[in-house]
C-alpha cells in the first residue's frame, strides 16, 4: 500500500534513476523500446472530500514529440481503457472528458513536453476509487501511446478531522479561535460551522460572535483553509465545548470538539 504524503505534492514528484529504472515512489515499466512509465507500486489511498496526486512520469523516443496528456478511468473487467472512460485531457478543447470529472482533474506540470504526467484529482468520491490508464498524444501521429501499466487508487471515507486552536480565554477579553480544514486541496472551498454547547444544553450560536474564512496558497496545488470565531468569552462559557465542522463536495463532513477553559482577571 502506497500512502502519499503531501511532501510528495509540496516538493514536487521525483522521476525514476535511468539507470536503476527505480524511483522513491515506483518502478519503471518499458513494454515497448524507449517507451517507459514510472507508477506507483500497490494502492495509492486517499479520503472522499479531499484530493490525491498520482505520480507519474514517461519516456518516449527522442524523435517523438509529445502534444497531449490523456488519462482514463478503466473499467476493471477490460484491459484498456476507452475513450469513455476519459478523465482528463490536457488539450481543454476537448469534449470528451467525463462530465463527472470536468474541472476536478490537473497537471502537476503544465508543459508536457517535460514528461512528468503526474495529476491531481479534486473533490474526491469513493466512487473514485478504481485504475487510471496513460495515454500520450505525438507527433508523427503514429508515435501517440497508451500505456497498459495502470495506477490504482483506494478512496475511503474520511476519517481526519479539523484541527480547533484555542488560545488561553480570560473573561471579558475578546479572542479568537481558529478551525483548520484536514488536507491541503485547491479544490472547492469547504463550509465551515461553528456549535457551542453549554452544560445539559442544545447546540446553540456564541452570542454576538464574528466568523471569518481564510484561505492560504502553500503551493500552486495546495491550500490551506480555516475558519476563525471571535468572541468575548465570559463565565458562562466555562467548561462548555464547541464545536468546528467542515463540509466538503459530495456532502462529506468531518468535526472535531474541544472544551473552553475561561479564567477570571
Amino acid at each position: 500500500m502506497f500512502v502519499l504524503t503531501w511532501a510528495t505534492l509540496l516538493f514536487s514528484v521525483r522521476v525514476s534513476d535511468a539507470e536503476t529504472g527505480s524511483s522513491v515512489w515506483g518502478k519503471q515499466s518499458c513494454r515497448l523500446t524507449d517507451y517507459c512509465i514510472t507508477l506507483v507500486e500497490g494502492n495509492i489511498t486517499a479520503e472522499a472530500g479531499l484530493c490525491v496526486v498520482i505520480p507519474c512520469s514517461f519516456t518516449v523516443p527522442e524523435d517523438i514529440k509529445v502534444l497531449h496528456i490523456v488519462w482514463y478511468k478503466c473499467e476493471s473487467t477490460k484491459q484498456r481503457c476507452g475513450d469513455g472512460g476519459m478523465i482528463f485531457h490536457s488539450n481543454t478543447f476537448s469534449d470528451q472528458v467525463q462530465s463527472e470529472f470536468k474541472g476536478r482533474v490537473s497537471l502537476l506540470e503544465s508543459d508536457v513536453s517535460k514528461k512528468n504526467c503526474s495529476i491531481i484529482v479534486y473533490d474526491l468520491k469513493e466512487s473514485d476509487s478504481g485504475t487510471y490508464q496513460l495515454r500520450v498524444e505525438a507527433l508523427p501521429r503514429e508515435g501517440s501511446y497508451k500505456f497498459s501499466q495502470r495506477a490504482t487508487v483506494s478512496v475511503k471515507g474520511l476519517s481526519q478531522r479539523p484541527t480547533v486552536m484555542i488560545p488561553p480565554l480570560t473573561e471579558g477579553q475578546p479572542t479568537t479561535l481558529t478551525c483548520t480544514a484536514p488536507g491541503l486541496c485547491s479544490g472547492s472551498e469547504p463550509t465551515f460551522t461553528w456549535r457551542w454547547r453549554g452544560g445539559g444544553e442544545s447546540d446553540a450560536d456564541l452570542r454576538g460572535n464574528i466568523t471569518a474564512f481564510k484561505t492560504e496558497n502553500v503551493t500552486e496545488f495546495a491550500k490551506r483553509r480555516s475558519s476563525t470565531l471571535s468572541f468575548s468569552p465570559s463565565a458562562e462559557h466555562h467548561g462548555t465545548s464547541i464545536t468546528c465542522t467542515v463540509l466538503f463536495q459530495g456532502n462529506v463532513s468531518t468535526e472535531e470538539t474541544a472544551t473552553l477553559s475561561v479564567s477570571c482577571e
